[in-house]
């Protein structure tokens, strides 16, 4: 019931530009001991709902302050696996699929990522030795100024011995147990723990109705992204 949280700053000098990604980012990250009976759906579900009432929280005390930002927040975040989200929309691109679900939910929590689905491929990569890739998601809000899902929050109940086992074997990186925190989490000598970022400028982009997030942070952007936003009336920090 106890961990830590950190207010991260990074650089990821080889991301790719776009209006949602910039070399710099800031997210609040955070990581909670758990008990080994805690690693379970039901857990993971309230957790996260614990987290989007927070958000909701802020919607209230942004839209008090600021009325011209009121948002629309329903007041439970929506449920759905990868594998529930294939089966609904068998024939739309990975990405389709979080915009039709999240335009109809408006906010959603898409879980279990990282195995393959029927087409044989997973929904989103996920590393092998972090989540649990039965017990892990993502927070999603649908974002009228885009008209598109906006991903808020990456998060999920970390690997115990048998899903660090399983998960390794599935991506052929079965080295890494010789690795110090592999070896002493298969020892069983590290807790089980869940965690999770949550995005800093995400956040600031969602609530202040901002169309590219270096409306909200200093970057460093190509000369024809800095151009394009500047004709659509955008200015860039």
């Amino acid at each position: 019931g106890r961990g830590i949280y950190t207010d991260m700053n990074a650089i990821r000098r080889d991301e790719e530009l776009d209006h949602l990604h910039s070399i710099y980012v800031d997210q609040w990250d955070w990581e909670k001991i758990i008990t080994q009976e805690e690693r379970n759906l039901d857990y993971l579900k309230k957790t996260v709902q614990t987290i989007y009432n927070v958000i909701k929280l802020l919607s209230y005390k942004v839209a008090n302050r600021y009325p011209e930002l009121a948002t629309e927040l329903p007041s439970e975040i929506f449920f759905i696996s990868t594998k529930e989200l294939e089966k609904q929309f068998p024939t739309l691109s990975r990405k389709e699929r979080e915009d039709e679900i999240t335009k109809q939910h408006k906010a959603v929590f898409i879980y279990q990522i990282g195995w393959n689905l029927e087409d044989g491929k997973p929904h989103d990569g996920r590393a092998a030795d972090y989540d649990d890739w039965l017990l892990n998601g993502d927070i999603i809000l649908w974002y009228d100024v885009l008209g598109h899902a906006f991903e808020l929050s990456s998060m999920g109940i970390r690997v115990d011995e048998d899903a660090l086992e399983r998960q390794l074997k599935a991506a052929g990186c079965e080295d890494r147990k010789e690795l110090d925190y592999h070896k002493a989490l298969l020892a069983g000598k590290l807790p089980y723990t869940i965690g999770g970022g949550i995005g800093q400028s995400r956040i600031c982009m969602f609530f202040l109705n901002k169309a590219h997030i270096g409306e909200v942070q200093v970057g460093i952007w190509p000369e024809k992204m800095i151009e394009e936003c500047s004709e659509a009336g955008i200015e860039l920090l």
